[in-house]
């Protein structure tokens, strides 16, 4: 039986964050769990989660899971915006509440971005990274 979907598809957070993901050489999106996934063979970045012992899709429903770099995630723990969700924290990923008095707008979807490219660089293959850095290697332009 399929988990019902978690997400609303007219979403403003969800329509700017797959923009961001989607962006990225061999991304791709799959619904998991009744939530949007990306991924290359894994997944990078999840839209909207849970905390640990709460299973109320609402409070997190627009929020960013992601894998941050070992030695950021102390930093990133600091910062109020950021919890641990369930199912993914004791692999290290954090979540993000996008949600912000100013909607959309008040985002700030460089940091998103940011986030998303480090976690995409730590699971995706490397010849796919590769291709962030260098833009002749897969997903860049080509010679010129």
């Amino acid at each position: 039986m399929a988990h019902p979907a978690m997400f609303d598809s007219t979403d403003p957070y969800l329509h700017r964050l797959r923009a961001i993901c989607l962006a990225l050489p061999g991304a791709d999106e799959k619904l998991s769990h009744g939530r949007p996934n990306f991924f290359t063979r894994k997944v990078f970045a999840v839209y909207g989660g849970v905390v640990k012992g709460d299973h109320d899709p609402e409070p997190y429903r627009q929020a960013l899971l992601v894998l941050p770099e070992e030695t950021d995630r102390p930093a990133l723990l600091q910062d109020e915006r950021f919890v641990v969700p369930g199912y993914y924290g004791p692999y290290g990923w954090l979540m993000l509440d996008l949600r912000h008095q100013r909607g959309v707008a008040g985002v700030d979807w460089d940091e998103v971005a940011e986030l998303v490219d480090t976690s995409y660089r730590l699971t995706a293959p490397a010849r796919l990274v590769q291709g962030l850095d260098d833009p002749r290697g897969p997903g860049g332009p080509g010679p010129v």
